[in-house]
């Protein structure tokens, strides 16, 4: 069963569609990233799955509960960490994360020992008894992460859970989701592309308000038609040696140039134009024109590259 559901969730801004058909299943145990350039619709999809926004048309559930229909049992389920992590900043954290947990229903012992674990897991003790307006960026953060977390719900839906954290604090976070992640269901909208390699079982690329891609990252990277790369070690049969000009007549129109070079060997980086090639068979061609390869490996894609040419094809022509 999933425990987040939207079913083509639209929703228009006078003339502009942010938001154009929008529909996503999220089961328990799974980190969906939700990915997407400034102003694909991403902050806006998440507000309409919490019950922030009404949508012009769809819908969304959280765990079989309507968002505008039985709004209560949907939030009962739910932490979330809007954009900007809105708090009380003349609070303290003690009484602000006191406030939020007596608001999910949390009283007695067992509000006590919910506060004790968001203290620990989430490192604020330094900061406890400190007015919220008084802290860091990254405390900040890591408050609104607490909040969302505090009554232990099923579904988690974190607005750039990390940004503001140093990197030891991110990879402190990324443990923290990685470690609750298979009692829940968990979106997760994010700028940091290695942080969807990291710790996100799913990505998802939303631009001009439609999903463009929803695969797992090992999958995205796999995507076809990028060009080949390849990095190539040639042994130079004298130090002035020009190894391009000897290796582009076997490349026609691809991309080669030099990244590491001394007097026995030149270290290239090929971008092919077009097509695929097989490492053997290059290393078997360069030898009959006298080029020795001492080193031949096929770059790895990285995330970075397929998430900027899925949604590049989506731009407006």
């Amino acid at each position: 069963m999933s425990l987040i559901e939207t079913d083509g969730l639209v929703k228009t801004f006078g003339d502009q569609t942010a938001v154009d058909g929008v529909s996503l299943q999220v089961a328990r145990g799974e980190v969906v990233g939700f990915l997407g350039p400034n102003g694909a619709g991403k902050s806006t999809t998440m507000r309409m799955i919490v019950g922030f926004l009404e949508p012009d048309a769809g819908g969304a559930r959280i765990c079989g509960h309507d968002v505008r229909d039985s709004a209560l049992e949907a939030r009962q389920h739910l932490g979330y960490l809007p954009e900007g992590a809105p708090a009380y900043g003349d609070m303290t954290v003690a009484s602000f994360m006191t406030f939020v947990a007596r608001m999910r229903g949390l009283n007695g012992p067992k509000l006590n020992d919910r506060l004790a674990e968001m203290v620990a897991r989430v490192s604020l003790g330094d900061v406890w008894n400190k007015p919220i307006d008084a802290l860091s960026k990254g405390f900040k953060r890591r408050v609104g992460i607490a909040q969302a977390l505090v009554h232990d719900p099923d579904v988690l839906i974190l607005d750039e859970p990390t940004d503001g954290l140093d990197p030891n604090q991110k990879h402190e976070m990324r443990g923290l989701i990685s470690e609750i992640a298979p009692d829940k269901a968990i979106i997760i909208s994010t700028h940091i592309l290695e942080e969807v390699e990291a710790i996100c079982t799913r990505a998802v690329i939303i631009a001009r308000g439609r999903v463009v891609a929803d695969e797992t990252p090992q999958a995205l990277l796999k995507m076809g038609h990028a060009p080949q790369e390849l990095r190539v070690r040639i042994s130079k049969r004298q130090p002035a040696d020009n190894v391009v000009d000897r290796v582009a007549p076997h490349l026609p129109g691809s991309q080669i140039r030099v990244v590491a070079d001394d007097a026995a060997h030149s270290e290239l980086a090929v971008k092919l134009a077009q097509g695929r090639i097989s490492t053997a068979d290059f290393t078997t061609t360069l030898a009959r024109d006298g080029l020795i390869v001492t080193e031949i490996a096929e770059a790895s894609p990285q995330l970075d590259d397929i998430f900027r040419r899925i949604t590049r094809d989506q731009s407006p022509s």
